[in-house]
């Protein structure tokens, strides 16, 4: 004897083409059924209102006829209860907007990601976004014919390349295997998302004797800058900050304990760090003292002043945002309209002279220091010194 059907809540047409445009809906509009708010608590609104709109939108759109005001938000609220039911929505709040798991972008917001992803591996050779692309590449094959190579056209790029190998890989496929950090840069990401305690040895330091061998530290952030990758990081004993390029630590990284800190922890260290870095120019962060000093606020900044001339005036000006804490003076102008100097005034720890000067170094003949006066007999020397190797030069 045949059993009887049992009938589904959705049996009825018009219920199953509702939870269908719901989760159409869901997925041409991620975000959909947000406050538009920062806080969840500045204000009551109803926000199923919203996806009650978008779904009626996407209704018309695929000629399904919905009666007025249909559906109704509290058989919205039940259908997206359905949806937790069946694990297509998580079980948490939903405050920002609606989205199908990690499906958190439209077209528009994809193309934006594809584009800085596809910069990251081929210029800044990160071998994590390579292996994404590639991946991207393939599942997103159909959807790139589909809009004749719109989605991963290259609209924008950040050219600035990397100078040295970054990717293992590729290191071992042309036998250029080299003893770096770039190896294990999966396990500091880790380190860094637990606040674990790493060990990491250091083969070369430019720019500081003495600072070679194994370091105790917590891992921050992997930061590109200008020509390559680098680590900040925080050490274990001293809370000093430091960024170091990637390829001057050895293929070394021992996590040295599974009890760690926090996320906030490491968020509000992370935030001391570059807080550091909007008060100076370039990536070294000081000694400890000095930081201490500088985060407390009782380390006195200088006030250094720049006289540049044409042709740099012009790029001088162009940079209204090159510091937070800058100030442009134009001169006065010549005969055809164009200013004689410009002077360019910032407000420096003493920390960061001489990557500062590695800048002003770069505009030779057309910039003068003005104070200073040890930024001024700095500058001297070295044009005194770069003269005489040219009326001097070794055979």
């Amino acid at each position: 004897m045949a059993k009887n059907p049992i009938l589904h809540p959705y049996s009825d047409k018009q219920a199953f083409e509702r939870l269908m445009i719901l989760l159409t809906t869901i997925i041409q509009n991620p975000g959909v059924g947000s406050t538009g708010q920062t806080s969840p608590t500045s204000g009551y609104r109803d926000t199923l209102l919203e996806v009650q709109k978008a779904m009626q939108q996407t209704a018309a759109e695929i000629n399904i006829s919905f009666p007025e005001n249909y559906p109704a938000t509290p058989t919205i609220r039940k259908d997206i209860e359905t949806l937790r039911n069946y694990g297509i929505l998580e079980r948490r709040m939903y405050r920002w907007g609606y989205y199908l798991g990690t499906g958190a972008l439209n077209f528009q917001e994809l193309k934006i990601a594809l584009n800085a992803l596809q910069s990251q591996a081929k210029y800044q050779g990160d071998p994590t976004s390579k292996r994404l692309i590639e991946n991207l590449n393939k599942r997103l094959k159909g959807l790139e014919l589909e809009t004749k190579g719109e989605l991963f056209y290259p609209i924008r790029q950040f050219l600035n390349r990397a100078i040295i190998s970054t990717d293992p890989e590729e290191m071992m496929e042309k036998g250029n295997n080299q003893n770096t950090l770039f190896h294990k840069l999966d396990i500091i990401e880790r380190a860094i998302l637990q606040g674990l305690p790493i060990e990491l040895s250091r083969n070369s330091a430019p720019y500081s004797t003495g600072k070679v061998g194994f370091s105790h530290i917590y891992p921050l952030q992997i930061l590109y800058h200008d020509i390559a990758w680098y680590l900040l990081s925080q050490e274990y004993e001293t809370g000093h900050f430091a960024i170091g390029r990637i390829n001057r630590f050895r293929n070394y990284c021992k996590i040295t304990s599974q009890q760690g800190r926090n996320l906030e922890q490491q968020k509000e260290n992370l935030q001391k760090a570059h807080q550091l870095l909007s008060n100076g120019w370039g990536l070294y962060l000081g000694n400890l003292e000095e930081q201490q000093a500088e985060l407390a606020g009782s380390l006195k900044f200088e006030s250094i002043k720049i006289r540049f001339y044409p042709p740099v005036t012009t790029f001088i000006l162009e940079g209204e945002l090159r510091h937070p804490k800058q100030k442009i003076i134009k001169g006065p102008k010549d005969t055809t309209g164009n200013h004689i100097y410009v002077d360019y005034n910032v407000k420096l720890p003493p920390r960061s002279f001489q990557e500062f000067m590695l800048w002003v170094n770069r505009h030779s003949a057309n910039a003068q220091i003005l104070s200073p006066r040890i930024l001024i007999e700095q500058h001297q020397q070295a044009a005194k010194a770069l003269l005489s190797r040219y009326e001097n030069p070794q055979q």
